[in-house]
């Protein structure tokens, strides 16, 4: 296999990393956006949550659009989007405008985990696809552990208005990168005919995969293994959005943390989740190189997983926050692992080649409607309970094991689903 391959889920690595950034940065400057705008905890959580609203519902339009206009300019164009809402936070004067310009956040946002399944798809055979999956995917661990210090010391060094304009502009920068790098392999130059035929022919265990016309979407909602891997990933992301969201609260509030403590222990979680995102690609990709099945493989990583992660509904009963902060990088380093798999899915089930990103938009569209579940969810259950996290937390982990039990239960075999005309 060529080694620009590692050079474009580099590309893709970066690009998560700049995705995370943006969407947690708002997190991070609640407190202070809290206090300019007069927002209670409620209003707080419609602001949080409006993100995912359109990130969730553009899922499915725009893996359709990658799969048919290809990665390369659907995806200059998704990061160029969000950057630019991103900037415009800035310029937010109550509620409305700062729910739309979350609203607009997500539309953008949308195209980037499709687009980066679709890259690691195209570029990489099915023995190194976790790999590449958790390599893309960390990039979200690196952003929401970057939000922390990178956020704190801007609002407090420019203010929170600016801090907003800053990071919006890394997109724009890694869009102009994005296009001068990127070719899909048969387009690239540096690609000889002899490695595109070896990669097509290590890219699916059926040789029939790559002469498959793509299936429309209401044929892809009628397999069972679909649901499974959308309901698998909503449980996922309703415990992995809580890090994205309320984290930082959760330390202020219940820890009792200063900003200068979120820049240091805030970090913690997300920093030791990194390697075991991918150490869960590589045990996986490993196990299939020394003769397991892509069930056998993949379906142990995604359940043990899951399994793991419940341990976050412990965090708020304990009274030591040096025992919560172990709970949450316990629970959050789980999640990585797992969704390193998450993402090699649509390549082991998708019928063709045209369906790939499709297939991981389905799954991304029901996971980040968690997002809108958590992030509302939660900031309802303070403004009940004065302020008590236990509740949120103890949902979340019972989602995790429900996530566990559906990856083992309701997703079938993982190899590529039959063609409608076949049964």
């Amino acid at each position: 296999m060529s080694h620009l391959r590692w050079q474009m889920i580099a590309l893709c690595f970066v690009a998560n990393i700049i995705n995370f950034l943006d969407r947690s940065n708002l997190a991070v400057a609640v407190p202070h956006i809290q206090a300019d705008l007069h927002l209670s905890p409620a209003m707080t959580g419609l602001a949080l949550s409006g993100f995912f609203w359109t990130y969730a519902l553009m899922q499915i339009p725009v893996g359709w659009m990658i799969d048919r206009f290809g990665v390369r300019k659907c995806l200059a164009g998704s990061v160029f989007w969000w950057s630019l809402f991103t900037a415009a936070t800035s310029f937010v004067s109550g509620l409305p405008s700062l729910l739309g310009a979350r609203l607009m956040l997500g539309v953008g946002e949308a195209g980037a985990l499709p687009g980066f399944a679709k890259v690691a798809f195209n570029w990489f055979p099915r023995t190194e696809r976790a790999l590449a999956s958790s390599i893309f995917d960390s990039g979200s661990r690196v952003g929401s552990a970057l939000a922390l210090p990178v956020v704190a010391w801007l609002v407090a060094t420019v203010g929170w208005r600016q801090s907003f304009i800053w990071t919006g502009t890394l997109g724009i920068v890694w869009v102009g990168v994005w296009l001068l790098l990127y070719r899909d392999p048969a387009e690239h130059p540096k690609m000889t005919p002899q490695a595109r035929a070896a990669l097509a022919q290590s890219q699916t265990s059926h040789q029939e995969f790559n002469t498959t016309p793509p299936v429309t979407l209401r044929q892809l909602l009628r397999y069972r293994t679909i649901w499974g891997m959308m309901f698998g990933f909503f449980c996922l992301n309703f415990t992995i959005y809580f890090f994205i969201t309320w984290f930082p609260s959760y330390l202020i509030q219940a820890r009792h943390f200063s900003l200068d403590d979120i820049k240091t222990y805030g970090m913690i979680p997300a920093l030791i989740a990194i390697p075991f995102g991918w150490i869960g690609g590589f045990v996986s990709d490993r196990m299939i190189r020394h003769g397991f099945t892509a069930t056998q493989a993949r379906k142990t990583c995604l359940v043990g997983g899951m399994l793991v992660s419940c341990v976050i509904a412990f965090a708020p009963l304990t009274n030591s926050t040096f025992a919560a902060l172990a709970l949450m990088a316990i629970s959050y380093s789980a999640l990585a692992f797992t969704a390193a798999n998450v993402w090699s899915l649509p390549g082991e089930v998708s019928p063709s080649p045209g369906n790939v990103a499709s297939i991981g938009a389905l799954q991304n569209c029901a996971a980040n409607l968690a997002g809108i579940g958590i992030s509302t969810f939660t900031g309802v259950m303070l403004t009940i309970t004065h302020g008590s996290f236990i509740i949120p937390l103890g949902l979340a982990g019972a989602l995790c094991i429900l996530g566990a039990l559906s990856y083992l239960f309701v997703v079938g075999k993982l190899e590529p689903l039959p063609a409608p005309t076949q049964g």
